[in-house]
């Protein structure tokens, strides 16, 4: 209809924006009175998101879900070496499994393993981002799930305003019929995907550890590859499917029940 690449995301995050404002609004003091470090992680979230749904534009669909979807593999190293939270092994086995499955997918094609264009870079950077925004949440957030959407939404707006004019031209002259078919279609995008889906994940977030809610999100894995095969066209080369099936791993690893050791006497 006329917005590419970021410019959809933009316009979707800004009609999400739209429908929560009433609700900011008669909690204002609550919102922008709440701790900065929390505000920000929740921002950073946003930011996660804007990239990963930008990055789909730009690459491929089941590569980039993948990439994204190594989200527990940084949520554990951020929990240990900055958090100082326990890691069982289970946890540092589910990094080896993930980290190498990486390494497998993105050197498919018998070169380094470097993601190859700017969608998987987006998708590779939206999850250490996400990783950092849920690792925050987790520690400092205590909003309301829909105040919390609204800064997710802001957040996922001010990435793809930036973002944006270093990818697509600035979109041209629309005519009247057509903007108020990109405005129905933003209001009603923006509301089914970015407000209630990202207000169930921010409640969620607050109340699971980090690297629990990367794995629980992978079943964007199965259905983006899926989704992707049928409407897309895309095939992936065994080998990816290899890297992708070490990145599942780990995600079982980090799921995996891990028994407490009982606490001595006295």
């Amino acid at each position: 209809m006329g917005l590419v690449g970021p410019w959809s995301t933009v316009a979707i995050t800004c009609a999400a924006m739209l429908v929560l404002l009433p609700v900011v609004i008669t909690n204002r003091a609550g919102t922008w009175q709440a701790n900065p470090l929390a505000l920000l992680s929740i921002a950073l979230g946003g930011a996660a998101f804007a990239l990963y749904s930008v990055g789909f534009v730009y690459g491929r669909v089941a590569i980039i879900v993948l990439l994204y979807s190594l989200t527990p593999v940084w949520s554990t190293l951020i929990g240990r070496y900055v958090m100082g939270w326990h890691t069982p092994r289970l946890r540092l086995l589910a990094i080896v499994v993930g980290l190498a499955g990486l390494v497998v997918m993105l050197s498919a094609d018998g070169d380094w393993p470097l993601p190859r264009n700017a969608g998987e870079w987006m998708g590779l950077a939206g999850g250490i981002l996400w990783s950092v925004g849920t690792t925050g949440m987790r520690a400092k957030s205590t909003l309301r799930p829909a105040d919390a959407a609204f800064v997710f939404a802001l957040g996922a707006t001010l990435t793809a305003l930036f973002l944006a004019p270093f990818l697509e031209p600035l979109p041209r002259a629309i005519a009247p019929g057509g903007l108020w078919g990109i405005v129905g279609l933003s209001l009603s995008t923006g509301a089914i995907w970015w407000v209630l889906s990202v207000v169930a994940l921010m409640w969620a977030t607050v109340r699971l550890d980090p690297a629990r809610v990367g794995i629980l999100l992978m079943t964007e894995v199965l259905v983006g590859a899926v989704s992707a095969a049928i409407l897309a066209g895309e095939v992936l080369h065994p080998v990816e499917i290899l890297g992708g099936a070490l990145v599942l791993g780990a995600g079982v690893l980090e799921l995996w029940p891990v028994r407490r050791s009982a606490s001595k006497p006295g």
